[in-house]
């Protein structure tokens, strides 16, 4: 045993010197380093961020939903025909009802007059005609006239080009409740956005975690294949020697290279699976996936041997497992000190109160369907042709002001949308109820692994001694000729089980106190 250590150490040793130079060029991540890195090229991550982003945009645009609007408006319009109040007759009356009203002064007086005689002189006709004279020597006619012609061009618009501009206020004064509603809605979506974000990056952690403990077994696993198969190639050449000696049959020959290939092809397994290993986290830190580098060797104790650092895996009183008080209640049982507080860190049960609470929101929106609507309105308008005092090719404007009331009479729809929105709430607690069942069993499932896990490490650990000194004891007695290399071979075989076991149930271990902080809503 001692022997093949050496060889295999002089090996490394050897191997270190021929390519020193490109395991210094190779960089080496810790499992924060990966993390970090994890977190900044993960995708979803940058799509929760921009989600959030939107949601904190959206509370904003609600909260000015409830704020005074303010708006410009304006318009211009030309039309080939100006509009026209009175027809071409109408206007040609218009214009002339002075000579019409002279001709009918004219035509009643001497109506009057025609039979006025003075014995058998007729004077009647002579009084008409001067009347007449001194009624168109006053002008009447032409006054009328002219007054008809002003009707008759305060009547005539330029409509062809028509324009129009205001400013106005809009003040929502009560909505039913729908705008405070929505607000609400609003702020507890971003609050949900927020926790969704909480969520991804755990859920990149825990991912970038499983990988980087992956790459941590699969080297460890490929460095055990390396012993192994430097175990049986320092086996093979000592029973090719025993053959020689006529001491060992070449079935006992042929045996131990059967064996050798395995361990061979085993190696091969490993080597490959590292590559896939490291491929897995590479791309889980946004690195290129033919990228070369180590993951950090944090696994040697001080007497460097393969293990973990002396009291990062024991408690304080020298028990496998996690610090104490960590995971442990004050009766010492496995568990965590309190469910309340778990409930209250977890992104699930945090997502469901959110949405309880918006769905609270839902009652009073759909509500608010049922309730009147009051606003208010002011503003300055201005436009051309100007109205308010005659009509006038020119711009002239006016303050205005109003108040809009809408009452709900018959609206049996809100009805049954206040009733789906009680529903839906309903449904939100079931799924809570639920939720805290599943969480409560799912960290006591945890914890009872986790503490299964400590146990199998104690057991891995033992059994690793008994199998390394087995396999020192075996080792001297084939040196000595008291055992046949197949039991030699048996006790390297259960060497290489009793290491791969440590390996896994650490491996186990790291991911178990993972997955338990998960469950519980600890920060990772």
């Amino acid at each position: 045993m001692s022997r093949m250590s050496s060889n295999y150490r002089f090996s490394i040793f050897v191997l270190s010197l021929m390519f020193g130079g490109w395991v210094a060029a190779q960089e080496t991540l810790t499992l924060d380093e990966c993390r970090q890195r994890a977190l900044a090229a993960n995708r979803g991550l940058k799509r929760a961020e921009a989600k959030r982003e939107q949601t904190a945009a959206l509370e904003k645009v609600a909260l000015w939903q409830m704020l005074p609007k303010v708006s410009a408006n304006g318009a211009y319009n030309w039309t080939e025909k100006t509009v026209n109040l009175l027809s071409e007759e109408q206007k040609e009356r218009l214009e002339g009802m002075g000579d019409d009203l002279e001709g009918d002064i004219d035509r009643a007086l001497h109506d009057e007059f025609s039979n006025l005689n003075l014995g058998t002189l007729n004077i009647g006709d002579a009084i008409a005609d001067r009347l007449s004279n001194v009624v168109a020597n006053t002008g009447l006619g032409d006054r009328v006239n002219g007054i008809g012609k002003e009707i008759v061009g305060a009547s005539t618009t330029d409509t062809r080009q028509v324009g129009f501009a205001a400013v106005t206020l809009t003040q929502p004064l009560y909505m039913g409740g729908k705008l405070l509603a929505a607000y609400r809605t609003a702020r507890l979506a971003d609050a949900l956005s927020g926790v969704e974000y909480d969520k991804r990056r755990e859920e990149t952690l825990i991912a970038v975690d499983e990988a980087y403990w992956q790459v941590v077994s699969v080297k460890h696993k490929k460095l055990l294949a390396e012993q192994y198969a430097a175990l049986l190639d320092t086996l093979e050449h000592n029973v090719q020697l025993s053959v020689e000696a006529d001491v060992a049959t070449k079935g006992d020959l042929a045996r131990v290279r059967v064996k050798r290939n395995e361990a061979q092809m085993n190696l091969t397994k490993a080597t490959n699976g590292l590559i896939l290993a490291k491929m897995l986290l590479a791309q889980r830190c946004g690195m290129p996936l033919d990228s070369d580098f180590e993951v950090s060797g944090e696994w040697r104790v001080e007497s460097g041997e393969w293990g973990v650092e002396n009291g990062e895996w024991r408690a304080e009183n020298g028990e496998w497992g996690v610090e104490s008080g960590e995971w442990r209640t004050e009766s010492g049982e496995w568990g965590v000190e309190s469910m309340d507080g778990v409930f209250e860190r977890r992104h699930e049960l945090q997502m469901l109160r959110i949405a309880d609470s918006m769905a609270r929101e839902g009652v009073r929106l759909a509500a608010s369907t049922l309730k009147p609507n009051i606003g208010i309105t002011g503003g300055y308008l201005v436009s051309n042709p100007n109205v308010f005092n005659g009509y006038k090719n020119e711009w002239g404007g006016t303050w205005m002001a109003g108040v809009a009331v809408n009452v709900p009479l018959l609206h049996p729809g809100g009805v049954y949308a206040v009733k789906a929105a009680k529903a839906k709430r309903r449904e939100v607690a079931y799924q809570m109820e639920e939720a805290r069942e599943m969480i409560e069993l799912q960290v006591h499932k945890l914890s009872a692994e986790l503490e299964l896990a400590y146990k199998k490490l104690d057991e891995a650990q033992s059994n690793m001694v008994q199998a390394e000194e087995n396999l020192r004891l075996a080792d001297e007695s084939f040196k000595a000729g008291m055992c046949s290399s197949s039991d030699l071979m048996m006790a390297q075989t259960a060497w290489l089980e009793a290491k791969t076991e440590v390996v896994d149930t650490r491996i186990e271990i790291e991911m178990d106190k993972v997955y338990l902080r998960q469950a519980t809503g600890r920060k990772l």
